[in-house]
């Protein structure tokens, strides 16, 4: 899974870029808003809302705006009705993308989508026409104070699927019906994770060395990101670092 593994580095380090602005905040609000209002307002009983609170910790968001957050999905005060949609579609050089989004206005946020693709030389698809490519996973994410060899051993005794290593720290990639256990495996044996959260990973890698066409892919992915209602960006690239650190995007 190193290309996920590459993927997942490319977002991190642009999540880092970006924590700081009012559009990352509002994302992680939204999350909260749904996972309070589908679960309940206790995390203890509320895996999504546990796990959501967790990334919304880890980004910075103030734990009063956690707290009114919750309390809007809980219809404790004024909420707006968020509703998920998935996007899937094409970016420059056929590559695959899946976006997942919250919003309040489909049409608002299918004509933004859409016209993101058309200015970066791709093609907003068909509900189920890329999704197939990308395998849903959990992933759980650890700092590098965790010890390896541990984490490694226990995951595995607890049907975890693989761990990788990298710069950023260590994730525990589970299957989508495990994530929950296996979380809450690794906390009882005194592993506390960064985050936990479902992803789509790609089953096969589309290599991309046209500069033009890896610009184009990182602009859409960029804009998509940027944008109040999409939550994540999914994508089947491999762009290399070489030219990562050429691009202008």
């Amino acid at each position: 899974m190193s290309g996920h593994s590459k993927w997942s580095t490319i977002k991190h380090k642009k999540a880092k870029t970006d924590s700081a602005r009012a559009v990352v905040f509002q994302k992680y609000s939204r999350e909260l808003i749904v996972a309070s209002k589908l679960g309940g307002p206790d995390p203890a009983g509320n895996f999504r809302l546990r796990t959501a609170i967790e990334k919304a910790k880890a980004a910075g968001l103030p734990n009063d705006n956690i707290k009114r957050a919750i309390e809007k999905g809980a219809g404790q005060s004024s909420a707006d009705n968020y509703e998920e949609i998935v996007y899937e579609g094409y970016a420059a050089g056929g590559v695959a993308v899946v976006v997942e989004a919250m919003t309040d206005n489909k049409n608002r946020t299918a004509g933004d989508i859409r016209s993101y693709f058309t200015k970066f030389n791709g093609n907003l698809g068909e509900t189920g026409c890329v999704g197939w490519m990308f395998d849903k996973k959990g992933c759980i994410t650890f700092d590098k104070s965790v010890d390896y060899e541990q984490l490694f051993e226990t995951a595995i005794n607890l049907d975890a699927e693989d761990i990788e290593d990298d710069e950023d720290g260590y994730r525990v990639i589970t299957s989508f019906e495990n994530l929950q256990s296996v979380t809450e495996g690794l906390e009882q044996a005194g592993f506390k994770s960064v985050t936990a959260e479902f992803t789509r990973i790609p089953q096969n890698e589309i290599e991309v060395t046209d500069e033009k066409i890896a610009t184009n892919i990182m602009r859409l992915y960029t804009r998509l990101d940027e944008h109040d209602d999409v939550q994540n960006v999914y994508m089947n690239f491999d762009i290399s670092d070489e030219l990562m650190e050429k691009l202008d995007y």
